[in-house]
């Protein structure tokens, strides 16, 4: 099986065709996404916490910059949010004034710093990004800069 699987690899490496992305995220795509977090971050002289969740809400990774205790679990709070319902914790802000009773829902976040992971082609949602740490429009704008970063959507695409 090991033979068979490093022919796979190196015929599609040495077949000159770009691969598709994976249709779920991994480690390198959840590292790029912290890293563009930490290049929006720094830009601004601003510390985050951010969390990267796969699509059951399990860490994939996460970076502190700094501050307190609570930055970290919120951050996974925000990424889980918006893991679980599949949009950001902005429209769950806005949601809850339309729809009784969401406010109460398992996993709602009702503060915005939470955006799911599209793949680059948007047809597929891989994971999501939780960031804390600032003002809460400064943690959407940072996480949408980190999938924007690893060449990911934070939206679906358009049908």
């Amino acid at each position: 099986m090991r033979k068979l699987l490093c022919a796979a690899a190196l015929i599609a490496a040495g077949s000159g065709h770009a691969q598709p992305a994976p249709a779920r995220l991994d480690a390198a795509a959840a590292q790029a996404i912290i890293q563009g977090c930490v290049s929006h971050s720094t830009a601004r002289n601003q510390s985050h916490g951010i969390a990267v969740v796969d699509t059951g809400g399990h860490i994939v990774a996460a970076l502190r910059m700094a501050g307190g205790y609570g930055i970290m679990d919120f951050a996974i709070a925000k990424a889980r949010a918006a893991a679980a319902w599949g949009f950001s914790t902005v429209g769950m802000q806005e949601a809850v004034h339309g729809t009784p009773g969401f406010a109460n829902a398992p996993y709602v976040v009702t503060v915005p710093g939470g955006v799911p992971v599209f793949s680059a082609d948007g047809r597929t949602r891989i994971g999501a990004v939780g960031v804390s740490g600032e003002a809460p429009a400064d943690d959407a704008a940072c996480a949408e800069a980190g999938i924007a970063a690893a060449g990911l959507r934070a939206a679906p695409a358009p049908r």
